[in-house]
């Protein structure tokens, strides 16, 4: 299974949403908070898509690259999962510096809070992605899904009416 992302996000935000996810039941797009993250992404740097270049390698999807100066950049709606989000782009590093690419760098923007994170490239990322690689394995193949941990994220979580149907 070619990992994205998106695996590497939910192995930070939560080992249940990533055993979801990875195992063919994914809530996103009856998410409006998705649908807002996706909407701020396309109608905040317009001139991105003539700049910079969509890349696509080992199952990962950078939108906007910038191979001139090899960086890349991400656009998150908010930053309450900002682990998360770190993480995900330091295994996009990590992707690109096992490809060819030397010290390639990111930059996160979060365009409501008019923030933006500059990470940039150190060894210890392909180490990193090494270790989250396997936890993602080992979780997505266990047979059950893992147990409900109940986090104050759950309530803007598009899988939260799944988690909490019962309660």
């Amino acid at each position: 299974m070619p990992l994205t992302g998106t695996h590497i996000a939910y192995l930070h935000t939560c080992h249940r949403k990533l055993w979801l996810f990875a195992n063919g039941i994914q809530m996103e797009h009856t998410s409006d908070i998705v649908a807002e993250g996706k909407l701020i992404a396309d109608s905040t740097y317009l001139d991105r898509a003539r700049k910079y270049t969509e890349l696509a390698i080992e199952g990962i999807k950078i939108d906007f690259y910038d191979a001139k100066n090899k960086v890349v950049h991400e656009v998150k709606k908010s930053d309450k999962v900002e682990q998360a989000h770190f993480a995900q782009v330091k295994y996009y590093l990590a992707v690109l510096v096992r490809n060819g690419i030397d010290q390639p760098s990111a930059i996160i923007e979060y365009p409501k809070l008019k923030q933006r994170e500059i990470i940039e490239w150190d060894n210890q990322y392909l180490a990193d992605a090494t270790l989250w690689e396997l936890q993602v394995e080992t979780i997505v193949k266990d047979e059950s899904c893992p147990a409900l941990v109940k986090k104050s994220i759950c309530k803007s979580c598009s899988y939260y009416e799944l988690c909490y149907v019962n309660e």
